[in-house]
């Protein structure tokens, strides 16, 4: 897979060199490139945003810069991503089917976000997605990017030590994952639960799935729901 991330602090994204997304470049079953906006800028300052129309505060990131971004980063196969905390909500079941595609590129807003004129010509050209991974707002869209970048390029075929670890996980059945014990088999008065320790697999099965429905429940009942 291709991945191509637009940013004006394009240093963020060093932290894929480490733990297995460095592995997976180094192994060449990721491709990627962080581009600075401010290299498609056409004035001595690099300006990359100017007030809004219709009056308000923050400033608006221009069109301009980010037309000629994607002019020199698209292909008829891409798959822009903008984060924006106005965005649909980024899931597992989403995660899974973004990790099919051949390129994304994660476009990362800054400021009050981007000229939306730039969202509307990209999407006449290619698969374009808002997406939102919480209901709070961030300083910038890298942070957002990081964490679906990292969801997405583990679920791909090969990338995972242990395949059958992404199965087991939270949300992979719409609920919580259950909780995890491992030795010593007493710690601080604290025990494995018996069941763990028994041997019997149809049993243990059937306590990590009432053990996930429960942490469902308390956690996160909407899920439930």
């Amino acid at each position: 897979m291709r991945i191509d991330a637009i940013s004006i602090f394009p240093d963020y994204f060093n932290v894929l060199e480490l733990s297995l997304l460095g592995k997976a470049k180094q192994s060449g079953l990721i491709e990627f490139q962080a581009h600075d906006l401010r290299s498609w800028t056409t004035d001595k300052h690099k300006t990359v945003d100017d007030s809004p129309y219709g009056g308000g505060a923050g400033m608006v990131m221009k069109p301009e810069p980010w037309g000629l971004a994607f002019d020199d980063v698209l292909t008829p196969k891409s798959t822009v991503i903008f984060t924006t905390p106005a965005g649909i909500p980024f899931t597992q079941k989403l995660a899974q089917e973004l990790s099919t595609r051949e390129h994304l590129v994660f476009a990362c807003g800054r400021y009050e976000g981007i000229d939306q004129r730039v969202v509307e010509n990209a999407r006449s050209e290619v698969e374009v997605l808002e997406i939102s991974i919480g209901d709070y707002v961030l300083n910038g869209g890298e942070v957002a990017a990081l964490a679906m970048l990292e969801a997405i390029t583990r679920l791909m075929p090969g990338f995972m030590g242990n395949a059958e670890s992404i199965v087991e996980e939270s949300h992979s059945d719409g609920l919580l994952e259950y909780p995890s014990y491992t030795k010593p088999q007493s710690w601080r008065g604290l025990e494995v639960p018996e069941v763990l320790l028994s041997g019997h697999h149809a049993e243990i099965e059937k306590w990590r799935r009432a053990q996930s429905v429960e942490r469902t429940r308390q956690n996160r009942p909407d899920l439930i729901d």
